[in-house]
């Protein structure tokens, strides 16, 4: 799993970055915020950005993002169901991640509504799932103490989308097995969770 990103700017647009790093050039989908934030610093400067990796059988896509938080921001929305990484993106695109939090905790569905690609039914889907995993916190996010940021159950879920099963599949099995027993150890929650997949 790749945790970031550390190069200079080859290529910048509001859709993508492509990021030189030792004579690599990384293409890494972003938001506008991390758009805005990469345009104000140049392509001078060296640029770390926080990655997420999406590994499928046509497509090998990466993520990035200028914040962790904003990459927390973006896992708690694919967690929930029938939000995929794209919508998640676009919900980023559409507010800061302080607005975004703030959203959830105000049960402000009409704010999800009006990012394109988001209904009523997911804009209430997103605050309901997410409501007891954040708080309004500044420019941070809090995530709920637990399992959810716990790192066996990030390692255990890497393991799982590598494997090849589906990112909410794996959450959701992952986050029972976490529930009944937090302190399990990777492989434990592994082996177990492929018994339930």
């Amino acid at each position: 799993m790749i945790d970031y990103i550390k190069g200079s700017i080859v290529e910048l647009n509001p859709a993508y970055v492509v990021i030189d790093n030792h004579g690599i050039g990384y293409m890494m989908n972003i938001t506008l915020t991390t758009y805005d934030v990469l345009s104000k610093a140049g392509n001078e400067s060296e640029t770390l950005l926080f990655a997420y990796e999406v590994i499928r059988e046509d497509a090998h896509t990466l993520y990035g993002f200028a914040s962790k938080a904003e990459r927390e921001a973006f896992l708690l929305l694919i967690s929930v169901s029938g939000v995929g990484p794209n919508t998640a993106r676009m919900v980023l695109s559409s507010m800061s991640v302080d607005e975004f939090s703030q959203a959830i905790a105000g049960n402000n569905v009409a704010m999800f509504k009006a990012v394109k690609g988001v209904g009523g039914k997911t804009a209430q889907r997103i605050i309901v799932d997410l409501k007891d995993k954040i708080k309004p916190t500044g420019d941070t996010l809090l995530l709920e103490k637990g399992h959810s940021d716990s790192e066996a159950f990030n390692e255990a879920l890497a393991a799982l989308v590598m494997l090849g099963f589906s990112q909410q599949a794996s959450n959701k099995v992952l986050k029972s097995l976490f529930a009944k027993n937090p302190s399990l150890s990777v492989e434990l929650a592994i082996k177990q969770a492929l018994k339930m997949m």
